[in-house]
């Protein structure tokens, strides 16, 4: 049985709650958290610890709290106040736990749906959505791992053009794959407006409705953006529910073509704002 699960940050106890309510066994079951597995809630290196001894039961995605995770670790971002990532900075196995991280995935495909942690930018299809993470992959666990983490942060450019190439394609693809909510007619990503569908700013639209998407078909299932909340349709899941601000956690199971919900009531480890 396979679970897609949304956005975990730092919940642990919510997630071993979530293991035992579906009697996950690793020999059985499959586990795949869409991003955003640390940071704002009380247990981070927990989260860690418990999702790395699932082993090959459990796959992990990136999002934009992990990648921050590893940045701080380098010394290429300061951590932010309300950060609750000190448990894995100052654990003797730090180095072990960055290492594992960024030898997460991107994106991938499960039991038919293309799993991502925020959305794609809807000039890509789902192979070169796939071909993109895959660059990601590459930077994050080679050699270059510091000059990439270095350029990776910036909102420009915020639109998909075919030529890009370098830094700037992959500062395009991490923003997508990790931040996205809302577009405008053209494609080009928004960062400043994080509420929920219905509260669109004038000119944009959630991602997942942009006209002429080029994913428009493919089963889609990502987390990050709690405003929006459980959205289900025939072919885009969205389950990040806010665990972390007093919400639920959320998994479907999606194997054999069948959807089961399982929600979580999680405690409020902060609040939004």
């Amino acid at each position: 049985m396979r679970y897609l699960v949304g956005d975990l940050q730092g919940c642990c106890d919510a997630l071993e709650r979530l293991l035992a309510t579906i009697d996950f066994s690793p020999s059985r079951d499959q586990l795949v958290a869409l991003g955003d597995l640390v940071n704002r809630g009380p247990r981070s290196l927990a989260v860690l610890q418990r999702l790395s001894g699932l082993g090959d039961s459990a796959t992990c995605l990136l999002g934009n709290h992990d990648l921050h995770l590893i940045a701080v670790a380098h010394g290429v971002r300061e951590p932010g106040t309300k950060d609750t990532l000190g448990a894995i900075l100052e654990s003797p196995q730090r180095a072990a736990w960055i290492d594992w991280l960024r030898h997460r995935r991107m994106a991938l495909q499960a039991d038919g749906w293309l799993c991502v942690h925020a959305g794609v930018a809807p000039a890509w299809d789902l192979e070169l959505t796939l071909r993109l993470a895959r660059e990601i992959e590459t930077q994050l666990t080679g050699p270059g791992l510091g000059d990439f983490l270095h350029t990776m942060y910036g909102n420009e450019p915020a639109r998909w053009r075919g030529g890009l190439e370098g830094e700037a394609r992959l500062r395009f693809a991490v923003n997508a794959l990790t931040r996205i909510r809302f577009v405008d007619e053209h494609g080009a990503l928004d960062f400043k407006a994080k509420d929920g569908a219905t509260k669109a700013p004038k000119g944009l639209v959630p991602w997942f409705d942009a006209p002429g998407r080029k994913t428009a078909g493919v089963p889609i299932a990502f987390g990050h953006w709690s405003t929006l909340g459980l959205l289900e349709r025939p072919d885009l899941l969205s389950l990040d529910t806010g665990c972390v601000w007093g919400g639920k956690l959320t998994a479907m199971r999606v194997d054999e073509g069948r959807r089961e919900l399982i929600q979580i009531d999680c405690e409020p480890a902060q609040r939004p704002g």
